[in-house]
């Protein structure tokens, strides 16, 4: 974008309350939403560097801690899911971040869905140098950030929830091998804090209904499609 809606000691004043942090040096946190299209001679992409190493090894240290039978495969998996692409633009939109951006900035619809999601690891490392240079603990401040967003989500993993990650395709091929309608997805409602929501999704096909509710939109839109695909099994294997 061009410019910004309001100024940006307030939109940083907004961004510093959700992620419940107070940079010193507010041109970090401006420094890290900064896309390379700005034209500034600086952007976010060593600072995005640096951010993707400490989200891994935070959300790492996190599965460790918090399911000590799993074994590293699993934990792998579960880490992958934590902080794909998806994940972290969904946690932008959560944290309400805002790219300063240039007029070569990309203008098809999404294209910003993954220069967001490095801006939330760019984000990360400008509160651990902030945190670093001001002896606030860096790696501590960054731990409680992550640990506010994943936690939850750890501590109630299952082992195998990854093999559910397909269920969206694998409920589009099989509505059209029964010949039934392409699968409609609607969100009924997003409820609680901004940085903590929850979505409520409803799918449809043909007559058949499900809803589920999850902590983003992707993850309850995966989990409705599976209760129609076990519905369909239910349905074919009697």
């Amino acid at each position: 974008m061009k410019g910004l809606p309001g100024s940006k000691v307030s939109i940083r004043k907004d961004i510093e309350a959700t992620i419940q942090y107070r940079f010193h040096d507010g041109n970090l946190m401006n420094l890290a939403l900064t896309h390379g299209s700005a034209g500034k001679g600086q952007d976010n992409q060593r600072l995005e560097y640096l951010g993707d190493a400490l989200l891994n090894f935070c959300v790492a240290r996190l599965i460790y801690q918090e399911l000590p039978d799993w074994p590293e495969g699993a934990m792998s998996k579960l880490r992958g899911m934590l902080v794909c692409t998806d994940a972290l633009h969904d946690w932008a939109q959560n944290l309400g971040l805002i790219l300063t951006t240039g007029a070569k900035a990309p203008k098809q619809p999404g294209a910003l869905r993954k220069p967001l999601a490095d801006a939330v690891e760019a984000l990360l490392a400008a509160i651990y140098l902030d945190a670093e240079a001001s002896n606030t603990g860096g790696l501590e401040s960054v731990m409680a950030l992550v640990a506010r967003r994943h936690l939850d989500a750890i501590r109630s993993a299952q082992l195998g929830m990854w093999a559910h990650g397909d269920s969206k395709t694998t409920l589009q091929e099989r509505a059209a091998a029964l010949g039934l309608p392409a699968p409609r997805y609607e969100q009924i409602s997003r409820t609680g804090p901004d940085h903590q929501p929850t979505f409520k999704v409803r799918v449809s096909v043909g007559e058949l209904h499900a809803e589920a509710n999850a902590g983003n939109l992707k993850q309850a839109e995966i989990l409705a499609a599976r209760m129609i695909v076990e519905r369909l099994d239910r349905a074919t294997n009697r």
